[in-house]
């Protein structure tokens, strides 16, 4: 027994050592001397009889031993974490880390708070947050789960929908005035500040009664930043496409207002994804439910 939980140690510290990318970043998070990571590593790759991160002066990079072992190594950590929650008290479950990747503007605001709120509930769990609007790799960091705005580029993730975000055409109070928009039409000539991610130069929309037409959009400001975008409406660049709970403070101070009520962008999903071989332990399940009854406010 004491060989089998030595293993999972090596396989644990392997993984932290591939994830952070470090032996001196790993050891800190495990609360081990870097020497003490390094033999562990070491004696890991001695077991197997193969080199699972090669060594350099400024860098370390996995094998394809590595890499394979990492996959396994994660599988097997995954599977005795459930087998232990199988058969702990319910006071003991919910203990250990979750990894989560989230997008910055949802994962610093709305999201954050929400995995606060559940740490306090389960001050065991503790989280690493990290913030990326780019489409990551799970299998490369280790994550437990990606929140995604929008579709899921990996068919060989498991999807779970979240929520739906409602999108509306939103500009300063001095950028309206004096014009009439009552249609798409009526917009088409002035100048839109785009989330690129999302915005083209065709904005499909919906308006009362569920009818739908086509915004031809004339791009004067785009970028994949959330917050640049927002800011460009709020200096009267031009109109944006904007999450309603993105910019509601705004539209309350009447910094901002909507340029054509009662038309809406295509809302968009926010999805948890998780790896499929990755066995969710009950802190992340639960983890995953929690989410999900916050966001449902969006």
């Amino acid at each position: 027994m004491t060989k089998q939980i030595d293993r999972l140690t090596l396989l644990s510290t392997f993984a932290r050592i591939a994830e952070r990318g470090s032996i001196s970043a790993a050891a800190r998070d495990m609360g081990l001397s870097q020497a003490s990571a390094s033999r562990r590593l070491a004696a890991l790759e001695d077991a197997l009889g193969v080199l699972l991160i090669a060594r350099t002066t400024h860098e370390l990079s996995l094998t394809s031993a590595g890499r394979d072992c990492l996959d396994e190594a994660r599988r097997l950590l995954g599977d005795w974490e459930a087998l232990t929650e199988r058969f702990a008290d319910e006071r003991d479950t919910m203990r250990g880390p979750v990894r989560i990747v989230a997008p910055v503007a949802l994962g610093q605001d709305r999201l954050a708070d929400a995995v606060l709120r559940f740490q306090e509930r389960y001050p065991d769990v503790w989280i690493e947050w990290l913030l990326e609007d780019h489409d990551i790799r799970m299998a490369d960091i280790g994550a437990d789960i990606w929140i995604k705005v929008g579709p899921v580029p990996d068919d060989r993730l498991i999807v779970k929908p979240l929520a739906r975000v409602e999108r509306i055409l939103v500009c300063t109070p001095a950028f309206a005035e004096g014009r009439s928009a009552r249609g798409p039409g009526d917009i088409a000539p002035l100048p839109c500040a785009a989330l690129s991610p999302f915005e083209g130069s065709r904005i499909p929309l919906t308006g009362p009664k569920g009818r739908r037409a086509t915004l031809k959009a004339q791009m004067r400001f785009a970028s994949n930043n959330i917050f640049a975008v927002r800011q460009a409406a709020r200096q009267g660049v031009g109109y944006a496409v904007m999450p309603r709970w993105f910019v509601a403070a705004d539209l309350e101070s009447g910094r901002l207002a909507q340029i054509l009520p009662g038309w809406r962008a295509a809302s968009l999903t926010v999805n948890a994804a998780r790896p499929p071989m990755h066995r969710q332990t009950l802190r992340v399940r639960r983890l995953m439910d929690h989410l999900e009854e916050e966001l449902q406010a969006l």
